[in-house]
């Protein structure tokens, strides 16, 4: 056997392994053979690179970033569905299709209403192509590398399948390994999440070396598009793409009238708190693929389908205190602190209090009874406090002056809901303001991770982010998993970032409200560090698309002595601190004109062409009426175009907007 045939027998050994284990939970092998088998395919192609394959295992431990997430237009859309929260309303949903067919019953499919994220897998010749969200129904974002880590989604399928085809399912954490995953990021120090669902769908968004060290997990559920010969029914279509290799879900059932659809949603309604993901209803489906096409669809949600939704579990408890944590942007983040009570099965001690101005809009005090829900998250919320039963030894309550990690005072902005502490330096926020400063939209510092910025803190090598800059090679190849091929690459990716834009540095310091867009328009009107940390809140106000939060914000940020202390090591370390930034336009082309800014641009993005609006006196507005003076129009640019036409609105290409605007192609950085 040469080398290219034993490499095609390891990797369909391994894909067989993987569907084993991750979907139908029937492991054959140990982890240690498992490993063995993996390893033996990763040194022969690490040997002959010519035999990697886009659908080997070994490709799914996490591509390179992509620059930002390209969109997806979905062939088929991918649709909400209508709710029913009564057996009444379910009743009322059957009869107006039975009414609509002109049958008087149908076979229906009764599916766990899964509570994740929802994607759209495609599939060519048995190979996955391409993985998206769901996005807003018509288009999504392309997260295909993130999609390829997780080990239930099969890189090519088993099997005959359709010459190109595309599966519709639902990227879930499961429970268990939520818990597992949150308690190992509290032992390191790190911020907890708050529930599986937000996770999930937030993993989708990370660098995917980063979302492959998360267990996620997926369910399919139906086919978007197929070339091809395809089931007629969904109970045929399930049962296909589990023959193919998919994680289908075990609980489906086919049912005959409404009374069995209502039994199954009783038996789940009490039992969906045993499993393993979150669950927040039935989808209820017509199961003949054709009597869903005559039913059609209604705005953005199918006839054939609805979902009844099972109800928020409550329960009563007394709240204890009210305390707070310190969130990643130096946010305090207030919690309840609980009597211990059982809500749905899981025993809960804490609770989500959001902000300040939560508490007081519900009139939360300690010592309280209140009204506690759980639907389907992990960390619940109060929905009330019982005021009937207060005896006049409650408390209320304030947000503390001081931050409780490290002392210094906090400040809360006149229209903001959160309190913040700005000191970069705070313990409770460093790891997470670290993992920021790194990451490819900041200074952008490869082989820097999270886990590998814990240890650094932990260990005592970086105590804020200039720290960086400061490290030495011998003393990060003493922790543990490091080598010296690593610590180098790791060194050189640190020197390389030095030289990242100003506006970069700008971004990668964390301050509240300022991301790459503010973090531009700063570097760009300054010029320099030095001019920013210097300037008055009258001037970063002065600045085009920059108003008084932001300005408060930055000011505020650059009046605590610790960060200004940051930027002095950073500029000493050779960061740049100086722009190369256009002048800015003396005359304002575009004073009094308002502008909004659509559709897929070829040359621009559109926060380019809105700075410029703005600098050149202009305003941008996010939908056309009466008051817009231009619409700047791209590829597909929908619905916007429609009402600038039918409100006589000018329409302009980017090319005619230059035109206008008075200047040059440069001028938009082109």
């Amino acid at each position: 056997m040469d080398k290219q045939q034993r490499a095609e027998a390891l990797r369909r050994e391994l894909n067989r392994h993987l569907h084993l284990y991750h979907v139908l939970s029937q492991p054959e092998v140990s982890d240690a053979e498992y490993d063995a088998i993996f390893r033996e395919l990763q040194a022969l192609e690490n040997e002959s690179p010519e035999l990697v394959t886009s659908d080997s295992p070994t490709q799914r431990v996490g591509a390179e970033p992509a620059e930002g997430f390209a969109q997806v237009e979905h062939v088929t859309p991918m649709l909400s569905l209508g709710n029913a929260f009564d057996d009444g309303e379910l009743l009322a949903w059957h009869a107006r299709a039975t009414a609509t067919l002109e049958l008087d019953q149908f076979d229906m499919v009764c599916e766990l209403k899964f509570d994740g994220l929802a994607v759209a897998l495609t599939y060519e010749n048995g190979v996955l192509v391409r993985g998206a969200t769901r996005g807003n129904g018509s288009v999504g974002e392309d997260v295909t590398s993130n999609l390829r880590t997780i080990r239930s989604i099969p890189l090519r399928v088993m099997g005959d399948a359709p010459s190109r085809f595309e599966v519709r399912g639902e990227v879930v954490f499961p429970v268990s390994a939520f818990r597992v995953f949150n308690e190992e990021r509290e032992a390191q120090g790190l911020q907890t999440y708050a529930n599986p669902r937000n996770t999930a769908a937030g993993s989708l968004q990370l660098d995917p070396r980063l979302t492959a060290e998360r267990p996620l997990d997926i369910f399919v559920y139906g086919l978007g598009s197929a070339e091809g010969d395809v089931p007629t029914t969904q109970w045929e279509t399930l049962q296909l793409l589990a023959s193919l290799g998919f994680k289908v879900n075990s609980n489906n059932r086919r049912v005959r009238t409404p009374e069995e659809t209502i039994a199954y949603y009783q038996e789940w309604r009490e039992g969906h708190e045993d499993l393993d993901y979150g669950s927040d209803g039935v989808v209820v489906k017509v199961d003949r693929l054709d009597l869903q096409r005559t039913l059609g669809i209604v705005g953005r949600e199918p006839r054939w389908a609805i979902a009844y939704k099972f109800p928020a579990v409550q329960a009563v408890t007394r709240l204890n205190r009210i305390r707070v944590n310190v969130g990643r942007t130096g946010s305090i983040n207030p919690f309840a602190d609980l009597e211990p009570l059982d809500v749905g099965g899981v025993t809960v001690r804490q609770a989500t209090l959001h902000n300040e101005d939560y508490i007081h809009a519900k009139d939360l005090r300690e010592g309280d009874w209140v009204i506690v829900q759980r639907a389907g998250e992990v960390i619940p919320q109060i929905v009330s406090a019982i005021k009937e039963r207060r005896t006049g030894a409650e408390t209320e309550w304030a947000m503390p002056t001081e931050c409780p990690s490290c002392g210094e005072p906090v400040v809360r902005g006149d229209d903001e809901a959160v309190t913040l502490c700005v000191n970069a330096a705070c313990p409770a926020q460093f790891v997470r303001l670290l993992e920021h400063f790194v990451s490819r939209g900041a200074m952008d510092i490869d082989g820097m991770g999270t886990m590998l910025g814990a240890t650094l803190i932990r260990e005592g090598l970086v105590g804020n982010v200039a720290d960086l800059y400061y490290l030495e090679a011998d003393k990060v190849l003493e922790l543990e998993r490091m080598a010296e091929k690593s610590v180098a690459n790791l060194m050189a990716a640190i020197g390389a970032s030095k030289h990242r834009p100003l506006s970069r540095v700008l971004t990668a310091l964390g301050i509240d409200h300022v991301g790459s867009e503010v973090s531009e328009a700063l570097a760009k009107h300054f010029g320099s560090m030095d001019a920013v940390v210097d300037a008055t809140e009258e001037q970063l106000e002065a600045v085009p698309s920059i108003g008084p939060k932001i300005a408060a914000s930055v000011a505020s940020y650059f009046s605590v002595e610790s960060n200004r202390d940051v930027v002095t090591r950073l500029k000493a370390a050779e960061v740049n601190m100086i722009s190369e930034h256009r002048p800015a336009a003396a005359e304002q082309t575009l004073a009094g004109k308002r502008f909004v800014v659509t559709g897929r641009l070829e040359r621009f993005s559109r926060s380019e062409i809105q700075g410029l609006i703005k600098e050149l006196g202009g305003s941008v507005s996010g939908s056309v009426s009466k008051k817009t003076d231009y619409l700047v129009a791209g590829e597909d640019a929908g619905s916007k175009l429609t009402d600038a036409e039918n409100l006589g609105t000018t329409v302009v290409t980017e090319v005619e907007f230059v035109e206008l605007a008075g200047v040059s192609v440069e001028d938009l950085g082109g």
